[in-house]
This record gives C-alpha cells, sequence and structure tokens, in this order.
C-alpha cells in the first residue's frame, strides 16, 4: 500500500469515492422483511433551485441519520426527488420568453408548457448531481419528480377522493392576488411583513343633511369598491349616523351606515370604509349585511369598473392619482405616518392584492383533527419540542386551504364543465381522474376542462407515500411506510409539514414520519439572514471547493445547538479542514511505522487502559448524541476524542513506550483510530472512507459506510485508569502553561519539577511515569516527593491531590519577566473593562443574540482567571 501524501487533498478523493460507493449499490434498499427499515423521503428541492446553505445544512442532517442507521444494520432508505415548483419554474421560463420578445400567451398552453419540460430536463437535475458533491447517499434509482407519472396519479387520486368526500369545493371568495404573477396564494404563501406605509383620513359627506363622517384608510385606492361606511354599534361618536347615508367621494355613489362589532374603534377615526371585495373582513361584512360585491381591479392591478379617470390607471398610480383629487375636492384629511403588516407573495415579493375570486379550497379542519391529536398523544414529536406549540397553535386555528392557481406549468385540476347543464340552471361540474367523454348528465360533448392548476404544495403533501408508489399497494409502501423521521426547517412547518400529516392520515391512516427534525437558518456570522441583495452569501460550493465536503458538513453540524439558528464565516471552515487534516496524519503517523497491526490490542500501560477507556465512553455518548439528534455534541465529542486524546496525548505518549510494549501501543492506536472513523463517517464521510481503507484491519467490510456501528465495551471502561492519566496530563498542562506564561524558552528544559503528595500511591505512580513526564512537559529532574519546604523562587499549581512545584532560579530573567507580565496584565485589565461594558450596554443585552451573550461572558471569565494567574506569576517573581 502507497504512503500516504503528507496532506489530506479532498479533490483526489471525494467524486472517485462517490462513484464507488454508487457502483458498489451501497445505498440501495431494497424490501427486505428480515430487516427493520428506516426511512427519510427528502424535502424535494426546487428544479430551478441550486445548492445553497440552507440545503447543505439540511441534507447533511438527513446523510447523517441515513449512514448511522445503516451502520447500525437498519435497511436505511433514502428517497430523493425534486419539485415542480410552479410558480417559480414558469417565472424562469417566462424570463428567458421574454429575452426574445415573446410571452407565454404568444405560444398558448400546449407550446409553452413544452418548452417547460424542455427547460426541466436541461437544468431540472442540476441540485441533485450538487446533492451527491455534498455526499447524499440516497437510493437514486429511486429519484421522484412532483410531476411524474406515479405522483401525477396520486393527486388526481386525492383530489376525487377529497371531492367525493365533500372536502373540496369551489367558492367566490377573498385570496391573496399576486398581480405580478397573477395567481391566488394560499396564505402562508403571502407571509406578512411590517411595512412603512400611511394613513389616509377622508371625509364623506352626509347624503342627508350637512356634515360627514371621517373613515382612515391605507388603500384608498380601493375606495372606488367601496359600498358602505361602518362603524361599532357601541361608539357613541356615531349613534346618531347608524342607519343614514355618506356618499363617496368623487363618485356620489350612495353608501349605507352599518353598525358591526368586528369594526375596531381604536382605529383611525373609529369609522371605516367596506370593500367587500378587496378585504377579508369587508368580506365578511358585505356578506352578514347583504352589500354589494364590486371588484375594482384587473388581474394585473389595474383599475377596472372605476370612473374614467382612474379606468386603467395601476393601483399605486391611482392612488396617487385619487390622493390629488381629493384634496382638490377638499375632502382629504390628515396623512399620519403608519406601519401596516403588509402580504408579499413568497415567490416575486409583490405586494398582494386581497381579491374577490373565485377559486377551489380544501376543507382543513376535518383533515386537521386526526393531525393534531397524533402530535398530542406524541405518535409524531417534534425535535426541538418547542416547535410543537408552533404546529398545535396553527393547527387549531387552521382555515381553508386556496389550492387552485391561475398558471399553466403545474397539475391542472381534473375539474370539466358542461356549459349545456350551466345554461339549464344545473351545475355543470364533473370531476374524474381521467376525461369524460360526455356529460353524464346530459350527454352533451365535448365538456371544458378548468384552466387552473393545483397548488404547488397539494403534490408535495402526499410526498412520504406517493414517492414510495401509492396509489398502488407496492412492496415498497409496505415495507417503508410510515417513514422515520423528517428534516425540514421551521419556514413550511405550515406549508408542508402538517399538510403531509394531514394527508397521510386522510390517505393512508397512519402518521407519514415519527420525528420532525427541525434545523435553524443559516446566517452570516453578524446574525443577518443569507441574502443576494446584502451580498452576505457563503456559497457552499465554493467551500466545498476550497476546504472539501467533509469540512462543510462538519462545521455545519458543530455551529449550533439543535434547533438554533447558525452563524457563518468562511473562516469556520477552516476547522473542519484542519479536523481532517489532523486525523489523516494520525494515520500517516501509524502507517508510517508499518502496516496496520493485526494484533489485538491490549490494555498494557496505563495510557493503553486510558485510551480504550476513554473510546468506550465516546462510543456511548456519540451513539446516545445521535439518537437524541444532539448532532452538534456528538460530533464535538468526537473532535474532543480524536483531537486531544488520540493525538495530543496518546500519540505523543507512545513515542516513549518501552521496546516491548511499542507494538501493543501501535494496534491500540490503530483500534483507536478504526473505530472513531466508524463513528465519524456519517459527518464526514469521505476522509473516514480512505483512511479506513488504508487501515483494513482484519475481518472489515468491503466499506466503512457498511461495516456495523461501534458498541461499547463496558469491560474496557477503566475509571481509575481514567483518573490516574487525568492527573497526570493535568501536572503536564500546568508545567507547560507555567514555562508558556513565564515565556521560557522552547530549547530550555526545566531544570528539576517537584510533584508533592502525601498519596504515596499518586508520588509512586508520578516515579513510575518519569520518563513520560520530562518528555512532555520537558523538564530534566522530576521527584515525587511527601512534602517540600516552601520556596520563595518557585511558581506553585494543586491540583487533585498533587502540588506542582517548579523552582525558578536561573531559567529566566527575572526583571525582564516582571516587566513583561506587568504589561501583560494591564491589558488584560483593560479587556475585562471593555467586556463588562459591553455587558451591561442595555442595548447589547436587548439585541445581541444569546449565544454571543453567552460567549462573551465566558470571555470575561476566560479574562478574569488569566488575570488571577499573572499577579500569582508577579508575586513569585517579586519575591525573589
Amino acid at each position: 500500500m502507497s504512503a500516504l501524501p503528507p496532506q489530506y487533498n479532498p479533490k483526489d478523493v471525494e467524486e472517485a469515492r462517490y462513484q464507488w460507493w454508487e457502483s458498489q449499490g451501497f445505498f440501495r434498499a431494497d424490501p427486505d422483511p428480515k430487516r427493520t427499515p428506516y426511512t427519510i423521503v427528502i424535502p424535494p428541492p426546487n428544479v430551478t433551485g441550486i445548492l445553497h446553505m440552507g440545503h447543505a445544512l439540511n441534507n447533511t442532517i438527513q446523510d447523517i441519520l441515513i449512514r448511522f442507521a445503516r451502520m447500525q444494520g437498519r435497511n436505511a432508505l433514502w428517497v430523493p426527488g425534486t419539485d415542480h415548483a410552479g410558480i417559480a419554474t414558469q417565472n424562469v421560463v417566462e424570463k428567458a420568453l421574454a429575452k426574445e420578445g415573446k410571452t407565454r400567451q404568444d405560444l398558448g398552453r400546449e407550446a409553452f408548457l413544452k418548452r417547460v419540460w424542455e427547460w426541466k430536463e436541461q437544468y431540472g437535475h442540476t441540485i441533485l448531481y450538487q446533492l451527491k458533491r455534498l455526499g447524499a447517499s440516497c437510493d437514486w434509482r429511486r429519484t421522484r419528480f412532483t410531476m411524474d407519472e406515479g405522483l401525477s396519479e396520486a393527486v388526481l387520486e386525492v383530489f376525487v377522493r377529497l371531492y367525493e368526500k365533500g372536502l373540496i369545493y369551489r367558492g367566490n371568495y377573498i385570496i391573496n392576488w399576486c398581480p405580478r404573477c397573477q395567481t391566488a396564494l394560499a396564505d402562508e404563501e403571502a407571509p406578512r411583513t411590517e411595512t412603512q406605509g400611511k394613513l389616509y383620513h377622508i371625509r364623506y359627506p352626509l347624503a342627508e343633511g350637512k356634515g360627514h363622517i371621517e373613515v382612515a384608510t391605507t388603500r384608498p385606492e380601493t375606495m372606488l369598491g367601496d359600498t358602505a361606511v361602518a362603524v361599532h354599534p357601541k361608539d357613541k361618536r356615531y349613534n346618531a349616523l347608524i342607519g343614514r347615508h355618506a356618499l363617496l367621494p368623487l363618485v356620489n355613489r350612495k353608501l349605507p351606515i352599518i353598525a358591526d362589532e368586528a369594526v375596531d374603534r381604536e382605529f383611525g377615526t373609529g369609522a371605516v370604509k367596506v370593500t367587500p371585495a378587496h378585504d377579508p373582513v369587508d368580506f365578511q361584512l358585505g356578506k352578514k349585511h347583504r352589500l354589494e360585491f364590486l371588484n375594482v381591479m384587473t388581474d394585473d392591478a389595474k383599475m377596472t369598473n372605476v370612473p374614467k379617470p382612474y379606468e386603467g390607471l395601476d393601483r399605486l398610480d391611482c392612488r396617487s392619482k385619487l390622493i390629488v383629487d381629493l384634496e382638490k375636492t377638499g375632502v382629504l384629511g390628515a396623512i399620519d405616518e403608519h406601519v401596516h403588516n403588509v402580504g408579499h407573495c413568497y415567490r416575486c415579493h409583490t405586494a398582494v392584492e386581497p381579491r374577490l375570486s373565485p377559486q377551489w379550497f380544501v376543507r382543513m379542519k376535518p383533515l386537521a383533527q386526526p393531525a393534531i391529536k397524533a402530535v398530542k398523544n406524541g405518535t409524531i414529536k417534534f425535535v426541538p419540542a418547542r416547535w410543537t406549540k408552533v404546529y398545535l397553535n396553527w393547527m387549531e386555528n387552521i382555515q381553508d386551504w386556496c389550492i387552485s392557481r391561475q398558471i399553466w406549468w403545474g397539475h391542472r385540476l381534473p375539474v370539466w364543465y358542461c356549459d349545456a347543464c350551466r345554461q339549464r340552471g344545473r351545475p355543470g361540474v364533473i370531476v374524474s381522474k381521467t376525461p369524460p367523454a360526455s356529460c353524464p348528465t346530459c350527454k352533451a360533448e365535448p365538456l371544458r376542462q378548468d384552466e387552473d392548476v393545483l397548488d404547488t404544495w397539494f403534490s408535495s403533501w402526499l410526498w412520504p407515500f406517493s414517492t414510495l408508489g401509492w396509489p398502488k399497494q407496492t412492496k415498497e409502501l409496505a415495507a417503508f411506510y410510515p417513514t422515520d423521521t423528517l428534516v425540514t426547517a421551521q419556514e413550511i412547518i405550515f406549508f408542508w409539514v402538517a399538510r403531509m400529516i394531514m394527508a397521510g392520515y386522510f390517505c393512508m391512516k397512519q402518521p407519514p414520519f415519527t420525528t420532525v427534525s427541525i434545523h435553524g437558518t443559516v446566517r452570516d456570522i453578524t446574525g443577518k439572514k443569507m441574502s443576494k441583495s446584502l451580498g452576505n452569501i457563503i456559497d457552499p460550493l465554493e467551500m466545498i471547493g476550497r476546504y472539501g465536503t467533509d469540512a462543510l458538513r462538519y462545521t455545519l453540524v458543530t455551529a449550533t445547538a439543535i434547533g438554533q439558528d447558525i452563524f457563518l464565516s468562511e473562516e469556520r471552515f477552516a476547522a473542519g479542514r484542519n479536523f481532517a487534516n489532523k486525523l489523516w496524519n494520525a494515520t500517516r503517523y501509524l502507517l508510517s511505522q508499518g502496516p496496520a497491526p493485526a494484533s489485538v490490542p491490549q490494555a498494557q500501560t496505563i495510557a493503553d487502559r486510558w485510551i480504550l477507556s476513554r473510546l468506550q465512553r465516546t462510543v456511548k455518548q456519540v451513539t446516545a448524541a445521535l439518537e437524541a439528534m444532539l448532532f452538534n455534541e456528538a460530533a464535538s465529542g468526537l473532535y474532543d476524542f480524536l483531537w486531544h486524546d488520540v493525538c495530543d496525548w496518546y500519540i505523543e505518549i507512545s513515542k516513549y513506550v518501552q521496546p516491548a510494549e511499542k507494538e501493543n501501543s501501535r494496534a491500540v492506536l490503530a483500534h483507536a483510530l478504526e473505530v472513531s472513523m466508524r463513528l465519524l463517517h456519517p459527518f464526514m464521510p469521505f476522509v473516514t472512507e480512505e483512511l479506513w481503507q488504508q487501515l483494513r484491519l482484519a475481518g472489515s467490510k468491503p466499506s466503512i459506510m457498511v461495516s456495523a456501528w461501534p458498541a461499547p465495551d463496558k469491560q474496557l471502561v477503566d475509571t481509575k485508569a481514567e483518573a490516574q492519566f487525568e492527573r497526570f496530563k493535568a501536572v503536564v498542562t500546568s508545567i507547560r502553561t507555567t514555562r508558556a506564561e513565564l515565556n521560557v524558552p522552547s530549547d530550555h528544559r526545566t531544570p528539576v519539577v517537584w510533584v508533592v503528595s502525601k498519596d504515596a500511591a499518586i508520588r509512586r505512580f508520578f516515579d513510575d511515569h518519569k520518563t513520560w513526564l520530562q518528555a512532555l512537559a520537558h523538564v530534566h529532574e522530576v521527584a515525587a516527593l511527601q512534602d517540600v519546604r516552601k520556596q520563595r523562587d518557585a511558581t506553585t499549581a494543586v491540583l487533585d491531590g498533587v502540588e506542582v512545584v517548579i523552582p525558578l532560579g536561573g531559567l529566566i530573567d527575572v526583571q525582564k519577566e516582571t516587566k513583561r507580565l506587568q504589561q501583560k496584565a494591564a491589558e488584560k485589565m483593560n479587556d475585562i473593562a471593555r467586556t463588562e461594558a459591553r455587558l451591561n450596554n442595555p442595548q447589547f443585552a436587548s439585541k445581541a443574540p444569546v449565544e454571543v451573550i453567552e460567549q462573551t461572558r465566558n470571555q470575561l471569565a476566560q479574562a478574569q482567571e488569566t488575570l488571577k494567574k499573572l499577579h500569582e506569576y508577579l508575586s513569585v517573581l517579586q519575591s525573589m
């Protein structure tokens, strides 16, 4: 076997290793009744997507879980796929057409859809290739698409079932309308954000007699659709006006003044204009009081059915003209600055327009009941648990879901209309999985299919079972459903997670998964969300190119605790790269002395007993952390064990063992490295596979990913050895720290160190391991004593039943060191003052992330401890 290069180069390893894994079929999972299944379905990325840090985090977590389960011997299936992303994909293709000077209307529906399919075939798999670069061990044979033949059949099946049970209906309701995308949006697709606007006061003249009633509105352009003015019935200011009429300014339409408890007396003047076709609250008022519904905007938010001066104007241009005209007529009152919540399209970020429109809806309350019960009784659990409350709050107040979209790319509604029946006053609506040849009622033909398509989420809410073959009863569906873990982000709990749970119970009578793991949002190091506009995006593919895939994965999972947001800077990825190199060099050191030993490691020395015991504890800790989805704790525990225990201590001590102990020491090191690589493999798959193949100890499987997950050996847990060796480490560290603080040149050995203890066993231990202490602490002589007279020119450290005394005479320049340490102490005092001022700053305390505040507190504690030690050293120097 060729020698390992001095450094790990991911580019030499990753692509070749991934191709080998695929060619060997290690990612595949087929139904096997003899094995326990473990299933994850990927949150399908949009076909328009490219890998960003959110994807990288989400899919790294999924891959960790799949690799962990696979090594535990479970039949681990990770189902990949992509989402057709109706609005997003149509927008991409329409932009491409615009560069050619064309619109989708120029092409017509069929030709446009052909163009979208061509685009999808050319670009739609990009993100799947990028997921492979991330190391995702999906069963790529099972890649699905939300508009493939099988999933399309599932969509039709569930639509018809829901319709037949009265859970899908068509109605004329206020919906969120995006004028840019020209389609309806569900409430979750039109998130409301605080927006700085204005509150316009307008005086509506009374129709009978003199006087006026003043209303306040944030959208004066909608006044052209007003059909009433409303006040609260208990508002004494307006008691005399209830039942009378006002005149709509500039139009002179007579408006009834109505009373309703829905009116907020504290908003504006307490009197509100009522526009039933353009506001959800006004819509309910319109139905209750039987008002007229006037739609005054077109699909692209141009004014229509309004007086000629405003006809055809964009809604905002109309607003500006109305303000000028209202002022001219003397009815415009105050204009106040006003912050309010405005819904915006989740795709193009255009302000949505509440609008009366005939749409298709799903009745959600009946579907929500079993989904609420499943979370309350623990059948499905959220990790972290705090998201349970968020989920239940939304589910218990759920509204009907608007599922129709006025676009062309997507699943077309399986709804046909018989115009002959409709002309005779019959419903004339046919819902069918297959196109009906004629009307089943009157036999008329041809029939007209509904132009709308279904919301993208209507196909993805079926994802956990449709990807396994439903509505067909396949072997895969029987073997792998319900799935086990869903890994996702908080922002799609309502879009997707809740709906999948409802669909699972409706279609399968079972939950779609048992655990929902919610990870945080990836932010920049200052806490800002990454975005193109802020210029703070860190491209995961660039980081892979610079630091390697393993470094990216390791950094993402160790950057924060479970469910917390992640604060990233490019510098953080260097830690992952350095860790990969540390493991590489430890293995390289072992193999530089010959092939990995085939012998079974024995606990011969105290260092052997200590490292083997620490290994068992690490196996137990990492396994428990992974089972609890505490990924950062698992990875950090492995880092501590490998970097500090194995590399900093065991490898260094192995250089000074007796010749007769040398080969066994190599066997212990090989064992510790091999087991650690298996533990680390789910996090850093490429470097662990490469090094594991170099070790290939007796009885190895063909790949680390199909080797057995380590189990702790209780017989190797040695509490006494751990305590003894930790004391040894503490003594060595104390000597090293003192030498560093007192600026002892590295080539000057400390002449003597006294290890003082009343305990004869401790003194005997340090006598027996004097050689190790001399080598690691850079000391000439070590004396283990029962007692020693107090020395004026010596530093003393007391730790764990041991007093470490280092005489300083002749070792340092006392005057020079005193001056240096005094300056260092002064600098440290300034640091402490600055840190305390920062922590005492109310703005920092209220605005900084919790993690940053905690980090600052830790920095203060460390600085105070350092200052205390400096004063101790100065006290010794001043006595010399």
